[in-house]
């Protein structure tokens, strides 16, 4: 009789409980492979780290990352097509990447559109939710955004004016409609490539002239085989990380929650540094002899600025819908007329 009662009481016990949450759940954590061009050794990889240890502990062990960082899983539009089919889960990506799954993402990298980083974190925060959901119905749950910051030419000739582009051999990243469109619009001819193959492409000579921010400059080594910097940045290159909504799915509610609120801290930190790195990284690209051109005179400036302009015209209605153009440009006037004045 007191087996019974003792086996009574274990079982209304656990029915008054009800299952405990996390890894008690299923016969052993889910698996989720995470790919990055970023280098192992970089803030980036050792804030990814810094999350997944937490999301791991705190989770009880249902979520186990893996990361393969330096690109060893291919371009992104290998990692995109890998999460599609279940051979990774997870990625950190450029607004390349992020434009392979959702094309109107790559609004927030238009030329000459933000000055400030400020303006493109309070554009980002006003169109999130239409992107969250846009990424959702293409299979993909956003973590939180990353950032590259803000992109400069550097190459082996000096770049002051629009001219000075003609006859360079510029790299574009290899099926990049926002790149194709503003070199479009400079009648430019530039050499697609997968970003694994720009340094040897600098160094046999294929390509002269590069774009991207000084911090991936020297993660990258580019900046070993260029001489010059541009002061003028030609856009502010955004990130983020995803993960399969599929896989998202799979995991209780408090460990979704969990993911997503150590995501968003993290992630929100990496922009901090990565932004305090790319200034730094500036004067160490100096140091190693890379000159830093000075602003384009006026009138040169206001060249580069229509080209940029004019690309945003060409691209609304084909990569993002034209009301998302105009939503932007609303949310940065608002900002700009309530602005305290340039920080950046």
């Amino acid at each position: 009789m007191t087996r019974i009662l003792q086996f009574l009481s274990v079982a209304l016990l656990a029915l008054f409980l009800g299952p405990a949450p996390g890894l008690a759940e299923r016969d052993e954590p889910v698996q989720v492979k995470f790919a990055t061009l970023a280098p192992e050794g970089t803030t980036w990889m050792k804030v990814m780290r810094e999350l997944a240890k937490e999301v791991e502990e705190e989770s009880g062990g249902e979520l186990h990352f893996r990361f393969f960082p330096g690109g060893v899983m291919g371009d992104e539009k290998d990692v995109v097509r890998k999460i599609r089919i279940g051979q990774l889960q997870s990625a950190g990506f450029s607004g390349v990447g992020l434009g392979e799954i959702l094309p109107e993402v790559r609004i927030l990298e238009l030329p000459f559109l933000f000055l400030r980083y400020e303006e493109a974190d309070f554009v980002r925060d006003r169109i999130e939710p239409r992107l969250r959901r846009g990424l959702e119905k293409k299979g993909f749950v956003l973590l939180g955004w990353a950032e590259v910051g803000f992109v400069n030419f550097f190459s082996k000739h000096p770049i002051q004016r629009r001219e000075d582009l003609a006859g360079r051999k510029i790299f574009m990243w290899a099926v990049d409609p926002l790149a194709k469109a503003y070199f479009d619009a400079l009648d430019l001819a530039p050499i697609p490539l997968g970003v694994p193959e720009v340094l040897t492409s600098l160094q046999t000579g294929l390509v002269d002239t590069v774009y991207t921010s000084s911090l991936a400059a020297i993660a990258l080594q580019w900046f070993t085989r260029v001489n010059y910097m541009t002061s003028l940045p030609v856009s502010n290159a955004t990130g983020a990380v995803l993960i399969s909504k599929k896989v998202f799915d799979e995991l209780s509610e408090e460990t979704q929650m969990l993911l997503m609120s150590r995501a968003r801290h993290h992630l929100d930190r990496l922009i901090r540094l990565t932004r305090e790195e790319n200034d730094r990284a500036v004067s160490v690209i100096q140091k190693e002899g890379i000159e830093l051109l000075p602003l384009p005179p006026p009138e040169e400036l206001e060249a580069f600025l229509d080209v940029g302009r004019s690309t945003w015209d060409r691209l609304a209605g084909d990569l993002f819908p034209r009301d998302l153009l105009e939503e932007v440009l609303g949310a940065l006037a608002e900002y700009r007329a309530n602005s305290p004045g340039p920080s950046r």
